[in-house]
């Protein structure tokens, strides 16, 4: 078979975010996550348990799911990097942690009202959200092969845009076809495609097994056309117990390395607070302003369509700029949005009453969302290249786990802090505060990286 050429492995690379970016659009933040809050909250309350406390009670128990996901990725993920840097193999690895992550998904199904199964439906989410993540890791590690150092930044920005526009179809199909509202009708005023039964909210169940066959299909083109970076160094036995060995070096010199550590401990709070605005956006929609799945599912159009777009503009100013200014920016932009999101209930907007009944609150949060779906994508894509720039090119995937382990190390962090300021407060709006000191402890440790990685710090 002739090799593919150098643009068909770009866009078999770059289909691995279109294939995975559902799960993260559907699953975790707009359709899943609050329909999860949506039963556990109706399961609590009838109970009895007040409206408020089920709320809070919900949000905490989706953050725990996560925590305990995070935790197993935080451990593993460098280990397992740091085994196929020293075997030279990618690609097995990639088709194990697919195949978890197809059963995760398609086992969401199992999410019926009837007798709403929380720890098995959580355990089937902790599978797929363990094997997106650790699947990531090892497609991250194959993007230095696919571009010059100044190309692979318009490249990862290209591949966040792309997974983008996969994120928005996924999700408009969803919500054109399968998820039900209240009325047991879709966003065409339809039932659910194929039969499936609104009563027990089959529709919306249907996601997990959706994002499944998407990521299934889609996933055709990176495996016919992504091959293996040629190495010059052959694997040797005992690749295990070297690369455990390497792994305990590399944590041990990081803090030598202060770009590199940097970095890390920047992208560690940056990125746990982005992952808990998008987490727990829907789930805050839908108490804080009481909006139902579609209108959710609506909500993350929107930002998935500024993201694909922005994602690529970002992608150009980091070609232009390099990703720290594109990072800072970013950062500054996302605490400006989530006090502005402090703001708003049901009620009011910037903190002034609105007239009962009014849509304001609605557009206000729409256009929040608009915002942080641009600003989200451009920060993730940035952080991609900075890490390229930070790592050593013999050791990528290494690097990647290690960088999986910064973005996991603190997972418990933003859910843990929004579940017990919630509590405190008994209030949703206000347990998202946490999450504005996190991004600006992000910011702060930026002044510490070199933007061209930390050889060039360290030799300075």
């Amino acid at each position: 078979m002739a090799e593919p050429s150098h643009r068909k492995r770009i866009w078999g690379w770059m289909m691995y975010d279109w294939a995975t970016q559902p799960f993260h659009t559907l699953v975790l933040t707009f359709i899943f996550g609050p329909y999860f809050a949506e039963q556990l909250i109706a399961y609590l309350t009838a109970g009895g348990m007040d409206t408020a406390h089920a709320k809070a009670e919900a949000q905490s128990i989706w953050g725990y799911g996560l925590t305990v996901a995070g935790l197993m990725i935080a451990f593993s993920a460098p280990v397992l990097g740091a085994i196929a840097d020293e075997s030279k193999r990618r690609m097995p690895w990639i088709w194990l942690f697919s195949a978890l992550y197809v059963i995760g998904s398609a086992g969401l199904w199992v999410a019926s009202p009837e007798s709403f199964p929380t720890v098995l439906v959580l355990v089937f989410f902790a599978l797929g959200l363990i094997g997106v993540e650790f699947t990531t890791i090892f497609t991250n590690a194959l993007l230095p092969a696919l571009g010059s150092r100044e190309e692979i930044g318009k490249i990862s920005g290209n591949g966040w845009a792309w997974g983008y526009v996969g994120g928005i179809i996924a999700l408009v199909i969803m919500l054109l076809l399968f998820a039900e509202n209240a009325a047991g009708v879709t966003l065409l005023g339809s039932a659910p495609l194929f039969g499936l039964d609104p009563a027990t909210r089959e529709g919306t169940r249907f996601v997990g097994p959706f994002v499944a066959l998407w990521f299934v299909i889609s996933m055709v083109p990176f495996f016919l056309w992504v091959r293996e970076p040629k190495s010059t160094v052959t694997a040797q036995p005992g690749a295990i117990g070297r690369s455990i060995d390497e792994l305990m070096k590399t944590l041990r010199s990081l803090p030598k390395r202060r770009s590199l550590f940097a970095f890390l401990g920047s992208s560690m709070f940056y990125r746990d607070a982005l992952n808990g605005v998008f987490t727990f956006g829907g789930i805050y929609a839908l108490g804080a302003l009481e909006w139902s799945v579609v209108q959710i599912g609506v909500f993350g159009i929107l930002a998935a369509l500024t993201g694909a777009i922005f994602t690529y503009f970002g992608g150009i100013a980091d070609h232009k700029f390099g990703p720290k200014p594109v990072i800072i920016f970013s950062i500054a932009v996302l605490v400006t949005v989530c006090l502005f999101i402090l703001s708003i209930t049901r009620e009011s907007v910037l903190f002034r009453t609105v007239e009962a009944g009014s849509k304001l609150p609605d557009i206000a949060f729409y256009i929040c969302g608009a915002v942080l779906g641009a600003v989200a994508g451009v920060i993730q894509s940035a952080s991609r290249t900075m890490m390229v720039r930070q790592a050593d090119p013999e050791r990528m995937t290494e690097a990647f786990g290690l960088y999986a382990l910064s973005g996991k190390a603190t997972t418990f962090l933003a859910p843990a802090l929004i579940a017990v300021v919630s509590d405190i407060t008994n209030s949703q709006r206000l347990g998202i505060t946490p999450l504005i000191a996190l991004f600006i402890l992000g910011l702060v440790l930026l002044a510490w990286v070199h933007p061209e990685g930390t050889k060039v710090t360290d030799d300075a």
